[in-house]
C-alpha cells in the first residue's frame, strides 16, 4: 500500500472552477463561493432556493452529491470540506 502525502500548497484556479460549476450545474440557482484552504482542502458556501424547506443534512447532501466525483479514488483532488454553509436567499 503505498502512501500519498498531499504537500501542495496552493490549490489551482481549475479545480476551484471544477467544484463550483459541478455545484452549480447541480443545483439551479445556485450561488457558489470556493475557497482553498490547503491541499485538498475546501471551504464552500452555497446558497440556493432549492434548500428552502429541506433540513441542514438534507441541503448538504445536494452539495455532496454534486461534487462526489471529484472526491472518489486513491488520488482524489478533494480530501476534505473544512466548512459547508448552505444559506437559502
Amino acid at each position: 500500500m503505498a502512501l500519498r502525502i498531499l504537500s501542495s500548497p496552493g490549490t489551482s484556479e481549475a479545480l476551484l472552477n471544477d467544484l463550483r460549476s459541478s455545484i452549480e450545474n447541480a443545483i439551479e440557482g445556485a450561488k457558489v463561493e470556493v475557497i482553498g484552504s490547503g491541499a485538498g482542502h475546501f471551504e464552500i458556501c452555497v446558497i440556493s432556493e432549492s434548500f428552502a424547506g429541506k433540513s441542514r443534512v438534507m441541503q448538504q447532501r445536494l452539495v455532496y452529491s454534486a461534487i462526489t466525483h471529484l472526491m472518489q479514488g486513491d488520488t482524489a483532488p478533494v480530501h476534505a470540506i473544512d466548512r459547508l454553509q448552505t444559506l437559502v436567499p
